[in-house]
């Protein structure tokens, strides 16, 4: 099923106004349209090795459709524009009680659904550097950022104000109102209490070196976020470099009833690149009350972010090591291979003050450079993950094989 929003239908109108206009200030309407369609295929088969909830295994495969256009902007003073997303995710094996890893909407009945799909559209203006979207929006900040791990994207509804006019810095600042999961065919609002989600920041580029972000979050009701990161970049020689990656976050608790959260999370990540090699090191200490907070159906916007966990329960500490390798150094461009060890510690809950998670990831990425499917990528994941003395926390051992291809239509 098929729904709009009333932005979305904004975006419509907005979109029918510019095309009002004289065709002559429409040339570049037209010419700097942009459209694709990417198919993303996606098998995952989750085993859970502890803990007696149902399910015990299961296993996901489907076809997603996405396809985006991107119109120009009409000639003047403002220009106007509008974009859309149409997406489509079909059932290829899955079943009842068998399900696995959020890829398909599942009813009351707990069968899969055959098929759901969206559209999305997003009316947009254009001064100098600046620009306005309004309707369907995939931010990626660090106080808010879409997911798009699974066969088809999720996204949210809103508006949101870019600008790049003052050379090397880039402001955002926008309100989102409701959001569309990764499984669903359908925008909902955050919560009965919860209107909206307002956000504002910006990163400076000091150098092509050095680059300094703030953030500020205010998720209505539920919490408030400040985020202050930097990112320095220092070449060491030939083939060689150091790039230092340092983020904070504090969040607060907000409004009438709020959950329990008042904490600090500081992260830190060094990577060393040699040649094709990079050697990645990270640190993370979350303290206070509470989990480390993050907006309703997006992911959190930290280095240990992993393939199946988020590393942010109350009071803990991780390590991470990571290893990725690019072969194109040995003559074998497109393959790219990563693997990474989290381990989190100290974790505070209802069993234990003690808490250990940890979990190791390995992939395998292989991208066509030339010939008729240019472009068409294989990827392989593999995760192992063990939790030991935390609330409702289950062992998972998970495979996933992505194949995606993306036509340019325009």
């Amino acid at each position: 099923m098929i729904k709009t929003s009333q932005r979305s239908k904004l975006a419509l109108g907005i979109l029918a106004a510019a095309m009002a206009v004289p065709a002559v200030s429409q040339a570049a309407l037209v010419e700097d349209s942009k459209a694709s369609l990417e198919l993303r295929n996606m098998y995952l088969n989750r085993d859970f090795r502890s803990g007696s909830q149902a399910p015990s295994y299961g296993e996901t495969w489907g076809q997603g459709f996405i396809a985006k256009f991107e119109s120009g902007y009409t000639d003047g003073v403002v220009g106007f524009g509008a974009d859309a997303m149409g997406l489509l995710g079909v059932k290829l094996d899955s079943s009842k009680g068998n399900t696995a890893g959020n890829m398909l909407p599942v009813g009351a009945s707990g069968e899969p659904a055959d098929e759901y799909s969206e559209l999305g559209l997003t009316a947009k203006a254009r001064i100098s550097k600046s620009e306005l979207k309004v309707g369907t929006l995939q931010p990626v900040l660090p106080v808010v950022q879409y997911n798009n791990t699974r066969l088809l994207p999720g996204s949210y509804v809103g508006g949101m104000l870019s600008s790049q006019d003052i050379a090397g810095l880039t402001l955002n600042a926008g309100r989102l109102t409701e959001y569309n999961l990764r499984d669903s065919s359908n925008n909902e609002e955050f919560a009965s209490n919860v209107d909206n989600f307002d956000f504002a920041g910006g990163s400076y580029a000091f150098n092509p070196q050095l680059t300094a972000s703030y953030y500020y979050g205010d998720f209505d009701n539920v919490y408030k976020q400040h985020f202050g990161g930097l990112v320095h970049k220092l070449p060491l020689g030939e083939g060689l470099s150091l790039t230092t990656d340092l983020r904070y976050f504090n969040s607060q608790d907000q409004g009438e009833n709020p959950a329990t959260i008042d904490n600090d999370m500081y992260q830190a990540m060094f990577t060393l690149g040699v040649s094709g090699h990079k050697f990645g090191l990270a640190y993370q200490d979350l303290s206070g009350d509470g989990v480390f907070p993050f907006i309703t159906g997006g992911d959190p916007y930290s280095q240990n972010l992993s393939t199946f966990w988020t590393f942010n329960r109350q009071e803990e500490d991780v390590w991470q090591a990571r290893y990725d390798y690019d072969f194109a150094s040995v003559g074998i461009p497109g393959l790219a291979f990563m693997t990474r060890y989290v381990s989190g510690s100290n974790i505070e809950s209802a069993a234990s003050n003690d808490g250990k998670e940890w979990e190791r990831d390995t992939d395998m990425v292989y991208t066509l450079q030339s010939g008729a499917m240019k472009g068409l990528r294989f990827h392989l994941r593999n995760v192992t993950y063990r939790v030991a003395d935390v609330t409702g926390g289950r062992d998972v051992d998970e495979n996933r094989v992505i194949v995606s291809y993306t036509l340019p239509l325009l």
